[in-house]
């Protein structure tokens, strides 16, 4: 399934979504969305922006340094301590997820704040699987 219909399956299952994306931060490009409402598209590519601010800003990537560091690991070791955020506005919750299979990829949602927020949680995370495996395309053999 394309990437585009699994964002479509991903944000049917999120309780109350009314937006889903997929972002490249290495590249901070938008790889996919989907909204109920229109919206312009710096609108959109600010989305994929702060997404990447969220996950390796200077801030968390100093944080992961300094992690990496206490624990005596190598400073190169691809390591990525933040794996989720939740951020909730005066009437969103926006759950933002890194891919594991693809740790520069990071899933957005965004849903009513009168979604149940462990629900969409769970049912943000079930849907990563298949979208590192749009991302990926189908296995060779």
């Amino acid at each position: 399934m394309s990437l585009d219909a699994q964002i479509t399956a991903a944000m049917a299952s999120v309780p109350e979504c009314i937006a889903a994306g997929y972002v490249d931060m290495s590249t901070g490009m938008l790889m996919s969305v989907r909204t109920l409402e229109t919206h312009p598209q710096e609108v959109l590519d600010m989305v994929a922006a702060a997404t990447a601010d969220l996950f390796q800003g200077p801030t968390v990537s100093e944080i992961e340094r300094r992690f990496k560091r206490e624990r005596g690991l190598p400073p190169n070791r691809e390591i990525r301590y933040f794996k989720e955020m939740l951020v909730l506005s005066e009437n969103l919750i926006h759950v933002f997820l890194r891919a594991p299979s693809h740790p520069d990829h990071a899933a957005v949602f965004v849903t009513r704040r009168t979604a149940n927020v462990g629900m969409v949680l769970t049912k943000a995370r079930m849907s990563m699987q298949a979208l590192g495996e749009a991302v990926q395309g189908p296995a060779a053999g």
